[in-house]
């Protein structure tokens, strides 16, 4: 049976200007997950409710199986750690090694030592405030004291926010790290497409306030393609359009030439051969366009964890 990390039954939040939700979700632990969508889309009111930072005015929200309602007990509170997408200020005047000791007496599976070597490894700066440090630096300490505290549970907003390529990548090889040595469980709230197909094992895809649902991220590759065959004019090209229902966004590009988006290419390719017509190439789509397709209701094959899938 597949245990969950986090599920939320009809979470509803009311905001100022919109209503999030109503939310129903299930994250199930050991995996990455990415929380993805546009600004506004409701991903930091979602972390947020999920940290009790706020609070939903409807449904419920449990935590490893269990109803928190009246607040995250210590036990289990000690084992999430949260990195916002913007730095605490309440920090900002100790240094990395004071601010880890405070972090230490919160956080009883607390490692010092995988922390020191997470310092080493991100070069993060010693002996300098974190006020003082620059943004990227700042990321640095933090991804790696939200690791040092051994979570079952890493909630990360934005982590990739001031950090250059190089720490980019030494921050995915330590999350990747850390959750495959032990079985964590890591939500993290991105735009960045490359960091979902280097990272996610899942994507749940909000917009409007609404989660569109959860599919497994390698599923998606592949899934739709762009074509473009040989067509004589406009009128061929709707002909040809009204043999495929399926099909979107039929352009003619040049004189003889057009383009179709489709679903499941290898499905129908044979049939636009037998009707004669050439297909001059095709190539699949990349992430940023299927996750656009799925705002725009074309939606993939999507887990279904009551199943089992």
């Amino acid at each position: 049976m597949v245990q969950m990390a986090i599920e939320l039954r009809n979470v509803r939040k009311q905001r100022r200007n919109k209503t999030i939700g109503p939310l129903n979700l299930k994250l199930p632990e050991g995996h990455i997950i990415a929380l993805v969508g546009q600004n506004g889309s409701g991903k930091s009111t979602l972390l947020q409710m999920l940290l009790q930072l706020t609070h939903p005015e409807a449904g419920e929200i449990r935590w490893f199986e269990r109803n928190c309602a009246e607040g995250i007990p210590l036990e289990l509170r000690q084992g999430i750690t949260y990195v916002p997408e913007i730095s605490l200020t309440e920090e900002n005047k100790w240094s990395a090694e004071e601010a880890a000791k405070f972090r230490s007496y919160w956080y009883p599976q607390w490692d010092s030592s995988y922390f020191n070597e997470l310092l080493d490894q991100l070069e993060v700066p010693r002996n300098i405030r974190l006020g003082k440090m620059s943004k990227g630096e700042r990321r640095k300490f933090e991804i790696a004291a939200a690791l040092a505290a051994r979570p079952r549970l890493l909630l990360l907003d934005e982590p990739s926010s001031g950090l250059d390529p190089f720490a980019w990548k030494k921050m995915i090889e330590a999350l990747r790290r850390y959750m495959d040595e032990n079985n964590a469980t890591i939500l993290i709230s991105t735009h960045i497409v490359e960091e979902v197909r280097r990272l996610a094992d899942y994507i749940v895809l909000m917009h409007q306030g609404q989660v569109l649902g959860m599919a497994e991220k390698d599923s998606l590759y592949g899934l739709w393609n762009e074509v473009w065959v040989n067509v004589g004019n406009e009128e061929e090209l709707k002909e040809l359009a009204d043999e495929f229902p399926g099909t979107l966004h039929w352009t003619m590009e040049t004189p003889g030439a057009a383009s179709f988006v489709t679903k499941h290419f290898h499905k129908i390719e044979k049939r636009i051969q037998d009707l004669g017509v050439h297909v001059i190439k095709s190539r699949s789509l990349e992430l940023d366009e299927i996750l656009s397709l799925w705002t725009q209701g074309h939606i993939p094959e999507l887990v279904d964890l009551e199943r089992g899938d």
